[in-house]
């Protein structure tokens, strides 16, 4: 199960995190991986990890807010490899500012990468898995993205991104089944990685946020990963339009 031999796999957002997290457990299932962010040196890193395991990617450098660097990293990949079938669209940014405050600089800044980059990406791999009709897209969302009863205080510009991601996914779902494409998302809840470590949550706030988790602790990246390679198999040849919730039970509570 969950094999994915000789397909070819893109992660944004790759270079350390859920990011590098997913392109590790993608190389190990079998696939070819792109590793692909802002910093080609820290991709090469997690490249050089992945052979020493014996898989194979390649680094590439892709600010995701651009759309002419999307086109051109997704046709190097299909220049290299010959096609695209899996995209997980993790690439993401986070940093608290009241709603009162926020600039609209700072809010194009938030949706560029986490909302615009995530559907032009998607664009981008779709037309390629088309000619193939086949294709797995999967969208990294958020427990905080609407109707779940979870919000960020200082976070308005992140939720209406992930929120907006959800409603992109279910519609893009609908859209491209018809040629064999499945998009679907996971919702993260509170899980151990750089950009949350970088939010400086303050602990009282940490404290209160484990007191609402079944679970009792913060999720682990490989955690996440799971649910991506679920998705991106065989295995999930009857899910598309959905989201998977990775919360330790927040939701449930």
């Amino acid at each position: 199960m969950f094999d994915l031999q000789n397909k070819i796999a893109l992660v944004t957002g790759a270079r350390r995190g859920m990011g590098k997290s997913h392109a590790l457990i993608l190389a190990q299932q079998g696939a070819k991986v792109a590793v692909t962010d802002i910093s080609k040196e820290e991709c090469e890193e997690v490249v050089k990890e992945i052979k020493q395991r014996g898989g194979d990617a390649l680094a590439f450098r892709l600010d995701v807010s651009h759309v002419q660097e999307i086109d051109q990293v997704f046709g190097e990949v299909v220049q290299q490899w010959g096609r695209l079938d899996i995209l997980v669209n993790n690439a993401g940014i986070y940093f608290p500012k009241p709603a009162l405050e926020l600039t609209e600089e700072e809010w194009q800044k938030m949706l560029a990468i986490n909302l615009k980059g995530q559907f032009f990406c998607a664009q981008r791999a779709a037309q390629e898995m088309k000619k193939h009709g086949w294709g797995r897209i999967i969208n990294i969302a958020s427990v905080a993205s609407g109707q779940v009863g979870v919000g960020i205080a200082g976070g308005a510009h992140y939720t209406a991104s992930k929120g907006g991601i959800i409603g992109m996914t279910e519609t893009l779902a609908i859209e491209w089944a018809p040629f064999g494409i499945h998009v679907n998302a996971i919702g993260p809840g509170a899980i151990d990685t750089p950009m949350v470590q970088a939010a400086q949550i303050p602990q009282a706030a940490m404290e209160a946020m484990l007191r609402q988790i079944p679970l009792g602790r913060v999720g682990k990246a490989e955690e996440v990963s799971a649910a991506v390679v679920f998705l991106a198999s065989e295995e999930a040849s009857y899910v598309t339009g959905a989201t998977i919730y990775v919360d330790g039970g927040w939701l449930a509570a």
